[in-house]
């Protein structure tokens, strides 16, 4: 299976941020994952990470080269048990420690459920805000990456969408992923930071060598448009990108591009603001359509913007099916499905 991804490649040697000039360097995103980190672990002296394999680098070597130049106190290996992991960071974090766990992969998240939920999301409410577990960051390598099957191709970001008292973010590509992660660890509420692993080495951007955020909850409108609102995350965001031109080449329809960043709680207003602009609405995510995120934009914007829409609102997501091996290029919202979606607005 064969995926192909645009990025825009900021080729100056200076990136302007927060009123400011910093170097740059050329980085995939596991790398920015890498820089994220190393910056955090150089500031703050109770950084500590932790996971499976992480005091080696890692599966996907986002936290290469960290144990060595850190310490095997603060860059070190967990038993492969997710639920363990979790709670351990739970009470690191209580106890004051800047927490960063690594999931090995989003599809393995599940054991660790309870104690996300039931303990990490609701620490800070059961005791009245005497004590949290703000300090805690949970990253995982999320969605498909062509080969990975039923256990390594899942997007679970909407079990987590339901739980008040976390937030959950997916980045796009290099720049976003270091400054959105940064904000999450430097948040004191308990973050999940799904990094699309298809996008590990695939995306390649000029990003700031120095530690810089990204505001959470805040949608960025990639491409203003004026006829089709376009709304993803994560890896989608670049099949949408192509779809927009697509669109715009062969039907000369002006779609508008939003990345919604943050997925609890998310950007109402960005998402709204733009759909009573264009009256249509196109959401897609990799995730199976039904319960998936995309459910939640819709309704609210149905209550939002029920007299701006011009059409039906519309999803194009995975299927109501585990992720499939051989199957994938037919289960993904490919921009072929995209631009049909697109087609069907604006006809109706």
């Amino acid at each position: 299976m064969q995926y192909s991804f645009s990025f825009k490649l900021n080729t100056s040697s200076i990136y302007e941020l927060n009123d400011s000039i910093c170097p740059t360097t050329k980085m995939n995103l596991f790398q920015s994952v890498t820089s994220a980190l190393d910056n955090t672990l150089a500031s703050d002296p109770t950084a500590v990470i932790f996971g499976e394999d992480v005091a080696f680098g890692g599966v996907f070597r986002c936290t290469v080269g960290l144990r060595d130049k850190y310490g095997k106190d603060r860059v070190f290996n967990t038993p492969l048990c997710e639920q363990g992991i979790v709670g351990f960071g739970i009470g690191a974090a209580v106890a004051g420690a800047t927490a960063i766990a690594e999931i090995q992969f989003a599809d393995y998240i599940y054991p660790a459920f309870d104690q996300i939920v039931n303990e990490a999301a609701k620490y800070r409410y059961r005791s009245g805000n005497l004590f949290d577990c703000g300090n805690l960051t949970i990253r995982a390598p999320w969605g498909c990456v062509g080969h990975g099957s039923l256990y390594h191709s899942q997007s679970p970001e909407a079990f987590f969408a339901h739980c008040p008292g976390i937030k959950v973010v997916i980045p796009r590509g290099p720049v976003q992923c270091k400054g959105l992660l940064l904000s999450c660890i430097a948040d004191q509420n308990p973050c999940i930071f799904f990094e699309p692993k298809i996008l590990y080495r695939a995306a390649v951007e000029q990003v700031p060598t120095e530690a810089y955020t990204i505001p959470l909850s805040q949608a960025e409108v990639i491409q203003e448009g004026s006829d089709v609102t376009l709304v993803a995350w994560g890896t989608q965001i670049h099949v949408l990108t192509e779809v927009a031109n697509m669109a715009q080449e062969k039907l000369g329809v002006s779609c508008e591009l939003i990345d919604l960043q943050t997925i609890l709680p998310w950007d109402t207003e960005t998402v709204c603001k733009s759909v009573a602009k264009t009256g249509r609405l196109l959401i897609s995510h990799e995730a199976p359509i039904t319960g998936g995120f995309a459910a939640e934009i819709s309704s609210t914007v149905q209550e939002e913007c029920f007299l701006n829409l011009e059409a039906p609102i519309a999803r194009v997501c995975g299927y109501d099916t585990p992720f499939p091996h051989i199957f994938e290029p037919f289960y993904i919202p490919d921009k072929w499905k995209c631009f049909d979606a697109i087609k069907k607005l604006i006809i109706y």
